[in-house]
């Protein structure tokens, strides 16, 4: 079992902030998320395309931000569970929150705090018959461990920055990789796209276009996948077939925990910390809805904040925490170390 202070539910970039925030506040977080690196929409859809309304950055990629939130975070310890979905949550006699995964991992905390963007992302899934006999037997959605397909041959499908960033990336790892697109063009970053070209030609990367995967082949574990090819069909010999077209946000689970839900989002207390109408659990991100909403990652990164303090006033009853401008406290961390100002001197200059 894993116990915190504050379970955060979405390891997308407010729920990563939200861990700065505690930190601040001698408070130690865990994550949960779906995915299998953290991160969120972010991470997962378009790590390489820049945002232009983050405070202080005219211009950084999705991928860098959430690189500078994972070192920002890190002298606080936070803990993850990664590729599992937060599935039950019970609120115990002693106040505190159960959650229980889908695999059945058991987390404690003494409040829990919803992070999850716009909800648990499911992969789209391509319309073939019988894809769901090889799920787990061949049939991937995310490259979780990239090592399982060491020496192994691989076909992934799809035409956008993640078909194409983990074909280059299993070039180097895979027996063999084919790209599959049902279009000639892919819509990616321009290195990415010129990388898979370059691999082409070094005879790295197998390129099929345009064409669809329309059929599986395998006794219980896949070997084969059926390609159709402006009219043409025939089969490919695989060890895995690995589409990427996407993820589709949904709540999940989470929409059977009694919270109160409107238009897909959960409704807060946005008067004063972002609370639920379950004491305890609050929704931070995009996750949540109150009047004026934005889903703004600046918004997410305000609303963590506000949370944060909420929770440490609930957790120290009638302690009064003084607010202190990090120039002047320093920030320490749970691992020992210390971040602070150079300090001003007293010196006579002759």
């Amino acid at each position: 079992m894993i116990s915190t202070d504050i379970l955060i539910i979405g390891a997308g970039p407010t729920g990563l902030f939200a861990v700065f925030e505690a930190g601040l506040l001698k408070m130690k977080c865990h994550i949960i998320d779906a995915l299998p690196q953290p991160g969120g929409q972010l991470t997962e859809l378009y790590p390489k395309k820049p945002i232009f309304d983050i405070p202080g950055y005219p211009s950084i990629n999705a991928g860098e931000l959430i690189d500078n939130l994972m070192e920002q975070i890190k002298q606080f310890q936070p803990g993850f569970t990664l590729a599992e979905t937060a599935q039950t949550l019970t609120k115990l006699e002693d106040g505190t929150f159960e959650v229980v995964t889908n695999k059945g991992t058991v987390h404690r905390a003494k409040a829990v705090a919803i992070a999850g963007g716009l909800g648990t992302f499911e992969p789209r899934k391509p319309t073939i018959e019988n894809i769901g006999d090889y799920e787990e037997n061949g049939v991937e959605y995310f490259v979780k461990e990239p090592e399982n397909f060491r020496g192994k041959k691989v076909v992934i499908a799809g035409g956008g920055d993640s078909a194409l960033d983990w074909s280059i990336f299993l070039a180097n790892v895979a027996d063999e990789v084919t790209l599959i697109h049902r279009r000639n063009e892919f819509r990616g970053a321009l290195d990415s796209v010129e990388k898979v070209q370059e691999l082409k030609n070094q005879g790295k990367i197998n390129l099929i276009t345009p064409a669809e995967v329309t059929g599986l082949k395998g006794e219980g574990k896949l070997t084969a996948i059926t390609v159709e090819k402006e009219g043409e069909t025939f089969d490919v010999e695989t060890d895995y077939f690995i589409p990427l077209f996407g993820l589709t946000p949904k709540l999940g689970d989470i929409a059977n925990w009694g919270l109160e839900i409107e238009k897909n989002a959960i409704v807060v207390n946005n008067a004063l910390d972002y609370q639920t109408n379950i004491p305890g659990v609050y929704a931070i991100g995009d996750v949540n809805t109150y009047p004026g909403k934005l889903k703004l990652i600046l918004c997410g990164f305000h609303e963590a904040t506000l949370m944060c303090q909420s929770v440490y006033n609930m957790l120290n009853p009638g302690k009064k925490y003084v607010l202190k401008y990090t120039t002047v406290s320093g920030v320490d961390g749970f691992d020992g170390s210390r971040k602070e100002a150079e300090k001003a001197v007293v010196m006579k200059i002759d």
